[in-house]
């Protein structure tokens, strides 16, 4: 089965992550085909606006922490950090910087890897029953690869998420402006193919341009260099791990994750 499906709906690319039987948790393979799936709809011209949904009941579990690919017999930190400088965070900058609109529709469970799949994209809608969270302190790590938590939080809301572990509810991440909009889950898919099929109607240019301008504003803010430099400092919690009885202490949140595939 594809873990990612693609096809293109009256000017909207449609991405969909496909592991539902794993709460789309993200192998090395779903990661490099959705990258392959960005680019995709980024280079062609009759894509105006790209949407990114998930099949079954949450959108995604995060890393996918037992099958996510091979594993070289001595686990170092070198190895991880090649591993995620392309696939945690070459990737999703990528994605935020694809020149055109972008909405990701999220239900169910966003955890830790999850965020980085919808906070590179323009535009949230968030069934009621979404929840964001990134429990990883709980592992040694001060927080998920793409540490967009600041700015998509502010700075005392991103704290008490990583301190405590707790999720933040779709309601919640509304009022702080993470989300656009909040739906009933039927309502969801619909909302947002709604949204991108209003924004493919205007001048592909110009949406290029106020794309452009807001994300610079941003860059100029420091939430580049920002993104990049607490890459590295994460890199440290991996080092922590390994000293705390190894790679196998990745595994911690196994458990919650196999719950997700039973409710």
């Amino acid at each position: 089965m594809d873990q990612i499906l693609y096809e293109v709906k009256d000017r909207v690319a449609v991405i969909t992550l496909n592991r539902p039987e794993a709460a789309n948790a993200q192998t090395m393979e779903l990661l490099d085909d959705l990258d392959a799936a960005w680019s995709r709809a980024a280079g062609d011209d009759e894509v105006r606006v790209v949407v990114l949904k998930a099949n079954g009941k949450h959108f995604s579990s995060g890393h996918d922490l037992k099958g996510g690919g091979p594993v070289p017999d001595k686990i170092t930190l070198e190895h991880i950090y090649k591993v995620e400088a392309r696939r945690y965070l070459e990737y999703t900058l990528r994605w935020r910087n694809v020149p055109k609109p972008s909405i990701a529709a999220v239900q169910g469970k966003c955890i830790a890897g999850g965020l980085m799949l919808c906070w590179p994209c323009d535009l949230i809608v968030a069934a009621e029953n979404a929840q964001f969270s990134d429990p990883v302190v709980h592992m040694g790590i001060g927080g998920v690869e793409y540490h967009g938590h600041t700015w998509e939080l502010g700075p005392r809301k991103a704290k008490e998420i990583l301190f405590t572990g707790r999720p933040v509810t779709a309601d919640e991440a509304e009022k702080v402006g993470m989300v656009n909009r909040v739906v009933p889950l039927e309502e969801l898919e619909a909302t947002a193919m709604e949204l991108a099929g209003r924004i493919a109607q205007m001048h592909p240019f110009a949406l290029r341009q106020a794309k452009r301008a807001v994300n610079q504003t941003l860059d100029v803010q420091g939430f580049y260099a920002a993104i990049q430099s607490v890459f590295d400092v994460h890199q440290t919690g991996h080092g922590n791990a390994l000293s705390d009885g190894g790679f196998p202490v990745l595994m911690r949140l196994d458990g919650m994750k196999d719950k997700l595939k039973n409710q």
